[in-house]
């Protein structure tokens, strides 16, 4: 188990002073295996393989700072408590009851500070609180269009908090979840960055601080932070070794902070020619590096701009060239001759995604769809979980007569597209389709198709088993034809027709599926004459007799 985790105090009652004696520290809890994976990471080896450096190795020290604790931070008898809130200050946008807690004179000297900015701290006296002082920071909205500005906002905000109480001579802090539901920022990334920049600031800074809580108020949370806290702060080798596969790519700097490889400076020495045609040397610039003309000065052209190297000896490939490369594919594939769109499928032109390209692409989609109410989509029942197929692989279910392009947003319905997948794609995995009717909707075109595939990523592609479809049309065969031929070849060649319902009960057991009636009406009216038959009333498969 991952110890106990102390309750706040009982309910209509003033909350008790704990004590950190009181607060289980994290080395002190034993190392569960295994633990619950994580949605955004699990599966995912962040680019480096199964041996590769642990990029958060054990340290027992560091570790013997953090705490997790169920309850509210100002509870707690520390040096600092953090509260989240807007930038104003005000006492309406705080964390929920610390001014209560703390005492009007709290609001008082809030008004006095002119404000915080967003990703900043500001530091006042706690009061009535069993903490001595109470820091202010003010978390960043989120969208996913600035999905990298609002991690590093959110990432600076954790560490102002640090840097606050080590410049005033404080040692322990507690802190909450800096973020709100009105900001839209989702849950679980938010943990990531805050757990990540913790880290860092602590591998640099341990001997100043001695303690560090992780404050929880809900359920969700504090299972959130259990799963995590292990790939950040591993108390054991297996922890360490298993942090490898499931940490995400990009973890961030040394502060924790998003690295944007757009905006990284790349230097190198400006080399000078060698004599007897020797391989450039590398030496500082000097005077004879110039030649006078009047009052001005140039390089000479023949030493210097010989040698300039676009990508100013850059260990990736140049930014700047990937995008043009980008742009480029992309006008040549406007400019061509695009069958697919000739044959009304859409635009399958646009150039391929790289690996990192569609693993950012599904990890910002995933992030919205988990921060958004999607319940109107879910009761279209397009998109549902069934049970197993007849090997154990789970089951997805698409019915595509429910799919009404007129009245769907199409945008809303890949998010939770991508948010019912996720948990499927992580291994082998069936679909089945329901065609029965889905004639008589409009259908989106195959370019979109594209897209989704894109989003879902290479992970389902590899993952999926096969893709049952039931009832097939000659439309619907000649558009999978162009999605084998124009699209993805792998993923599309696992189509399997069935034309009959009971065929399909060979792959997916019947009582697997939660199948709607008309498509038992539908297989009825189209094979009803043909030996086995499934009755829409009963459900039940029986010998139809021959005429």
């Amino acid at each position: 188990m991952y110890g106990r985790l102390v309750a706040a105090g009982p309910s209509g009652g003033v909350d008790p002073v704990v004590t950190l004696d009181q607060v289980p520290r994290w080395s002190d809890v034993d190392p569960t295996v295994p633990y619950i994976s994580d949605p955004l990471t699990a599966g995912s080896d962040g680019g480096l393989g199964a041996s590769a450096a642990s990029r958060f190795p054990v340290d027992p020290e560091i570790n013997s700072k953090i705490y997790l604790w169920r309850g509210n931070p100002w509870n707690l008898e520390v040096d600092a408590v953090v509260n989240s809130t807007n930038e104003s200050l005000d006492e309406a946008h705080s964390s929920p009851g610390l001014h209560a807690a703390a005492g009007i004179g709290l609001a008082e000297e809030c008004a006095t500070l002119g404000g915080c900015r967003t990703g900043m701290a500001k530091i006042t006296n706690a009061y009535d609180l069993p903490a001595r002082k109470v820091i202010h920071t003010v978390g960043p909205k989120y969208a996913v269009k600035y999905h990298t500005a609002a991690e590093n906002a959110l990432s600076h905000c954790y560490r102002a908090c640090l840097e606050l109480l080590i410049e005033n001579g404080l040692q322990s802090i507690a802190t909450g979840c800096i973020y709100t539901e009105a900001k839209n920022y989702p849950r679980e990334p938010a943990a990531h960055v805050a757990i990540r920049t913790v880290r860092r600031f602590l591998e640099k800074q341990k001997d100043k601080i001695t303690a560090v809580v992780f404050c929880t108020t809900t359920a969700t949370d504090t299972e959130i932070y259990k799963r995590l806290l292990p790939l950040y702060f591993p108390r054991d080798k297996f922890e360490e070794e298993v942090a490898v596969s499931k940490l995400p790519a990009d973890v961030g700097d040394e502060n924790g902070e998003t690295v944007i490889d757009e905006r990284k400076i790349r230097i190198k020495p400006l080399p000078v020619l060698s004599p007897n045609n020797a391989p450039p040397v590398e030496t500082p610039i000097t005077e004879s590096s110039f030649v006078d003309i009047g009052l001005t000065r140039r390089r000479n052209s023949f030493t210097v701009d010989s040698y300039l190297d676009p990508s100013f000896m850059s260990i990736i490939k140049d930014p700047d060239q990937r995008r043009l490369e980008q742009w480029q594919r992309a006008a040549q594939a406007q400019k061509g001759f695009n069958c697919a769109r000739l044959l009304g499928y859409g635009d399958l032109g646009g150039p391929p995604l790289s690996a990192a390209e569609e693993y950012s692409l599904h990890s910002r989609y995933l992030a919205k769809a988990n921060s958004l109410n999607l319940s109107e989509i879910a009761e279209m029942k397009i998109v549902y979980r069934g049970g197993i197929d007849s090997e154990g692989r789970p089951v997805m279910v698409v019915v595509g007569a429910h799919f009404l392009l007129r009245c769907l947003d199409l945008e809303r319905f890949v998010l939770y597209v991508v948010k019912e997948f996720e948990p499927l794609i992580q291994k082998p995995y069936t679909i089945v389709y329901f065609h029965s009717a889905a004639s008589l909707q409009p259908q989106p075109d195959l370019g979109w198709m594209k897209r989704v595939q894109q989003i879902l990523g290479r992970k389902h592609q590899r993952n999926l088993h096969a893709i049952y479809v039931l009832h097939p049309t000659v439309g619907l065969r000649a558009a999978i034809f162009a999605l084998q031929l124009l699209v993805d070849g792998e993923a599309w060649k696992k189509v399997v027709y069935v034309d009959k319902l009971v065929h399909l009960f060979k792959y997916v057991p019947r009582e697997q599926l939660t199948i709607p009636d008309f498509v038992f009406q539908h297989d009825l009216e189209v094979n009803g004459g043909k030996g086995l038959i499934v009755d829409p009333r009963t459900k039940y498969i029986y010998q139809r007799a021959a005429n």
